[in-house]
């Protein structure tokens, strides 16, 4: 399982949103390593296809979806469903690792 974090430099939610993954990985049980991306430049942004500081991708795959504009920028990524602004809710980022250990299995 592919897990990433992928945010600007001096975001304030990039350690809570790592903490986040971490902390889902572990009640599951699940042993995978957190790739943190530091998204350096405008054009890494568009390249990463990269909605906003933080996210949180799951075998490529964010977990609170894409982009619904299509714009890619380096600012701040906000998640109008959480109580936590900059960090997604904690049920999909477990319903997306969930997800990812069960299309891993034969």
């Amino acid at each position: 399982m592919k897990v990433e974090v992928l945010y600007v430099p001096d975001c304030p939610s990039s350690a809570a949103a790592v903490k986040l993954v971490k902390d889902v990985l572990n009640t599951e049980q699940i042993a995978a390593q957190v790739h943190e991306v530091l998204v350096k430049d405008a054009r890494m942004a568009d390249e990463l296809q990269f909605p906003g500081s933080p996210t949180i991708r799951i075998d490529g795959c964010d977990v609170a979806g894409g982009p619904e504009t299509g714009a890619f920028a380096l600012s701040c990524r906000l998640y109008p469903e959480s109580k936590q602004i900059g960090l997604p809710l904690a049920d999909r980022v477990r319903r997306a690792v969930v997800e990812a250990r069960e299309r891993g299995r034969p």
